[in-house]
């Protein structure tokens, strides 16, 4: 099903901004003519968790399991891959969407093992009693979760990471979405991350830029007029401080392109450029 842009945005409201989703669903049968009709936009506009395993959790090149790591104010639980065969692997930390650590989080986390990296997929709900089952529950809680606690729990996994005996001692992340900007909160506190890649992520304040150590992959969807609002004064700080960065724009992609959970707004092509550049990136700044 090929969508009128106004569904796309209309999601775009719901997802990011503090819509309630039965104001949104009013307004979804009023924009689609009935309610048989937002039916059919809702299946190809949310996410279906049944199509998010592209590696099986029985992978035999990766092990996985669920991690916790002790910090200073609690735990900190995540979900692991890393590659069967001996080695030591550069780590990297995946900071998911702003529906939590689910089963496409996951996946991807599984993902990055195949590809030869050490994974976690950090739960950053667990301050608040981890990813409910219900998107809609998980959604509601980011607006508890504030950039420190972010940045708290992300230190917390990278300083368990660098001391993993299968691991390198250096760690990136990757973050989509609500994770993105996140990534981009990560690379303002020098010493967490060694390296960043940012899908479709909201740019950090200005004032912040200069305090960036680590080198950056930023990737934005040329349909995302939302978040890319904010690139033109993050580049140019970016810029002005000397940083080291790479921005790609996909211009024909919506926000959420990697998302092969949501068949409307997943761009094959993109994602999978996107995938390699993210890989080609880490291999570089972090193998």
């Amino acid at each position: 099903m090929t969508l009128d842009r106004r569904f796309i945005d209309l999601y775009d409201d719901y997802t990011h901004r503090p819509l309630d989703r039965r104001l949104f669903l009013e307004r979804l049968v009023a924009l689609a003519g009935s309610t048989a009709a937002a039916q059919a936009v809702l299946a190809v506009l949310e996410p279906n968790y049944a199509q998010a395993a592209t590696i099986a959790e029985n992978d035999q090149r990766i092990a996985t399991q669920r991690v916790s790591y002790e910090g200073p104010n609690g735990k900190v639980t995540g979900y692991e891959a890393r590659p069967k065969a001996e080695g030591r692997y550069p780590a990297v930390v995946v900071v998911h969407e702003n529906r939590g650590l689910n089963p496409h989080i996951e996946d991807v986390t599984r993902r990055l093992a195949v590809d030869g990296f050490l994974a976690v997929g950090v739960d950053f709900l667990t301050p608040l009693g981890g990813t409910p089952s219900d998107p809609d529950a998980a959604r509601a809680l980011f607006a508890k979760i504030t950039p420190a606690m972010v940045v708290e729990q992300a230190r917390v996994a990278t300083v368990a990471l660098r001391k993993d005996p299968g691991g390198n001692g250096k760690v990136g992340a990757v973050g989509f979405c609500w994770g993105g900007g996140m990534v981009n909160q990560l690379a303002t506190h020098p010493g967490v991350i060694d390296a960043g890649v940012v899908y479709y992520g909201v740019a950090p304040s200005t004032a912040d830029v200069a305090k960036i150590r680590c080198p950056l992959l930023l990737q934005h969807a040329g349909r995302d007029t939302r978040v890319n609002a904010g690139l033109p004064a993050y580049e140019a700080a970016l810029k002005a401080a000397d940083l080291p960065y790479t921005l790609y724009m996909y211009e024909d992609a919506d926000h959420a392109f990697n998302n092969d959970t949501s068949a409307e707004r997943y761009n094959e092509a993109a994602a999978k450029l996107a995938w390699s550049r993210t890989i080609a990136f880490f291999k570089q700044n972090l193998g």
